[in-house]
């Protein structure tokens, strides 16, 4: 298992080389745009700007987020990716409404693209260096359980998709000579961005609110306090939600009230290793109940007082 250190180098080197790619995207489709005076290749270029500030704020909040707890934040740094989310789906919302609004006066003006060619070339090479990208980025998004990461991952997978439209886009026009299907391309691109930022923002939204965890990871929390105590124990109050890559759980345990504290915490500490074991990242607080039940009417009493 690799150390926090270890973790925080592999999160940061990532959310760099986001940066990089991204940086040369911009370059070449916002060149090749004004160049062809192709308005889905300049808003391709606008897209990868987005890419590119979210490579930035994924850096930042990568960064900020995988800092240990400390005296102001008592619960770790996680609610910095879900910030960056947030942020990072309003600039997006921002691009596409330029995009839409560039898109419509091109179809108004009936503006031609000139050397589609350079454009068919750019978007071909967007689609393939982003593709390779995304893939890392999600790799190493969920090795490390980052939000922010995965949202930049999920930003070049749809430009990929968007280049690739552009790229179909742009062949039609040279064949067909209808340049009003660049526009058009243009708003196919606008559209697939405010999907994503709905989404983003709907994920960042759920962490930020402290929405519980997944019913499959509660799921999997139940069945391993009960794997742990059996019969002997029963539990209630189970809260959980997520901060960036923290996952934190509390619940109530009721155990046998004969029951030494020692022995009570060493079953707690069993829990806890065994939880963190399938859900890295996890914080437990239990809160150790007695039973109140009369031993002498209880049909588990022999099981607790380890008779059975």
């Amino acid at each position: 298992m690799t150390s926090s250190e270890d973790m925080r180098r592999e999160l940061i080197f990532a959310a760099k080389f986001s940066i990089y790619s991204n940086s040369i995207l911009v370059a070449l489709k916002l060149t090749v745009g004004l160049f062809t005076m192709s308005i889905s290749v300049i808003s391709e270029a606008v897209h990868s700007g987005t890419d590119l500030l979210a490579a930035f704020i994924a850096n930042y909040s990568v960064r900020k987020s995988t800092r240990p707890a400390d005296d102001t934040h008592k619960f770790g740094h996680g609610k910095y990716e879900s910030l960056s989310g947030a942020i990072e789906a309003t600039l997006i919302l921002v691009a596409a409404g330029i995009i839409i609004y560039e898109s419509i006066w091109k179809l108004i003006e009936h503006s031609e693209v000139q050397i589609i060619e350079a454009g068919i070339f750019v978007m071909g090479i967007s689609a393939l260096l982003n593709f390779f990208v995304s893939r890392y980025l999600m790799r190493i998004a969920k090795k490390h359980n980052s939000l922010a990461l995965e949202a930049d991952a999920l930003h070049l997978k749809t430009d990929v998709w968007t280049s690739i439209g552009v790229f179909a886009g742009l062949i039609v026009v040279r064949v067909t000579n209808i340049n009003e299907i660049d526009p058009l391309a243009a708003l196919f691109v606008a559209a697939i961005i405010i999907h994503a930022a709905l989404m983003l923002t709907r994920r960042s939204t759920i962490e930020l609110l402290d929405h519980s965890l997944t019913q499959e990871e509660e799921r999997i929390i139940l069945a391993t306090i009960k794997e742990v105590v059996g019969e002997m124990a029963s539990y209630h109050g189970l809260r959980t939600r997520r901060s960036g890559r923290d996952r934190f759980v509390d619940f109530h345990l009721v155990v046998p009230k004969h029951l030494e504290v020692i022995t009570a915490h060493a079953v707690c500490d069993k829990i806890e290793i065994r939880v963190k074991e399938k859900l890295p990242f996890s914080n437990l607080t239990i809160h150790i109940e007695p039973c109140i039940e009369d031993c002498a009417q209880c049909q588990i009493a022999s099981i607790c007082k380890g008779e059975g």
